[in-house]
Protein backbone atom coordinates (compact mmCIF):
# COMPACT_ATOMS: atom_id res chain seq x y z
CA UNK A 1 0.00 0.00 0.00
CA UNK A 2 1.11 3.19 -1.11
CA UNK A 3 1.89 5.81 1.65
CA UNK A 4 0.05 9.17 0.80
CA UNK A 5 0.49 11.20 3.87
CA UNK A 6 4.40 11.91 3.00
CA UNK A 7 5.58 12.18 -0.59
CA UNK A 8 9.31 12.56 -1.66
CA UNK A 9 11.60 13.62 -4.01
CA UNK A 10 14.08 10.66 -3.48
CA UNK A 11 13.79 9.40 -7.59
CA UNK A 12 14.55 13.26 -9.43
CA UNK A 13 16.98 13.77 -6.54
CA UNK A 14 18.95 10.37 -7.89
CA UNK A 15 18.54 11.49 -11.43
CA UNK A 16 20.23 15.47 -10.50
CA UNK A 17 23.10 12.65 -9.25
CA UNK A 18 23.09 9.56 -12.00
CA UNK A 19 23.15 7.79 -9.39
CA UNK A 20 21.12 4.47 -9.07
CA UNK A 21 19.23 2.98 -5.95
CA UNK A 22 21.62 0.61 -4.98
CA UNK A 23 24.33 3.25 -5.30
CA UNK A 24 22.69 5.36 -2.77
CA UNK A 25 21.62 2.81 -0.35
CA UNK A 26 25.64 1.63 -0.38
CA UNK A 27 26.54 5.68 0.60
CA UNK A 28 23.84 5.77 3.25
CA UNK A 29 24.26 2.28 4.59
CA UNK A 30 21.06 0.39 3.96
CA UNK A 31 19.95 -2.14 1.34
CA UNK A 32 18.98 -0.96 -1.88
CA UNK A 33 14.81 -2.55 -1.09
CA UNK A 34 14.96 -0.01 1.70
CA UNK A 35 15.80 3.02 -0.65
CA UNK A 36 13.02 1.21 -3.37
CA UNK A 37 10.55 1.29 -0.64
CA UNK A 38 10.95 4.62 0.56
CA UNK A 39 11.18 6.10 -2.77
CA UNK A 40 7.93 3.83 -3.90
CA UNK A 41 5.97 5.03 -0.75
CA UNK A 42 5.59 1.91 0.49
CA UNK A 43 7.81 2.66 3.97
CA UNK A 44 7.53 5.88 5.51
CA UNK A 45 11.22 6.00 6.99
CA UNK A 46 12.68 6.74 10.33
CA UNK A 47 13.55 10.54 11.22
CA UNK A 48 17.66 8.82 11.24
CA UNK A 49 17.06 7.35 7.72
CA UNK A 50 15.22 10.64 6.10
CA UNK A 51 18.21 12.68 7.61
CA UNK A 52 20.75 11.01 6.20
CA UNK A 53 19.33 10.65 2.90
CA UNK A 54 18.99 14.61 2.68
CA UNK A 55 22.68 14.85 4.00
CA UNK A 56 23.99 12.64 1.10
CA UNK A 57 22.45 15.04 -1.57
CA UNK A 58 23.74 18.14 0.55
CA UNK A 59 19.50 19.40 1.18
CA UNK A 60 17.22 20.39 4.02
CA UNK A 61 15.17 17.17 5.01
CA UNK A 62 12.16 19.19 3.65
CA UNK A 63 13.28 19.23 0.28
CA UNK A 64 13.21 15.88 -0.38
CA UNK A 65 10.23 15.06 2.01
CA UNK A 66 6.98 16.95 2.07
CA UNK A 67 3.55 16.37 3.88
CA UNK A 68 0.79 15.73 1.60
CA UNK A 69 -1.31 18.93 2.37
CA UNK A 70 -4.15 17.70 0.54
CA UNK A 71 -4.88 15.04 3.42
CA UNK A 72 -4.30 17.60 5.79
Amino acid sequence: MENKELLNKIKVYRAMKNISQEELAVAIGVTRKTINTVETGKFIPSTVLALKIARYFGVPVEEIFVLNDDLL
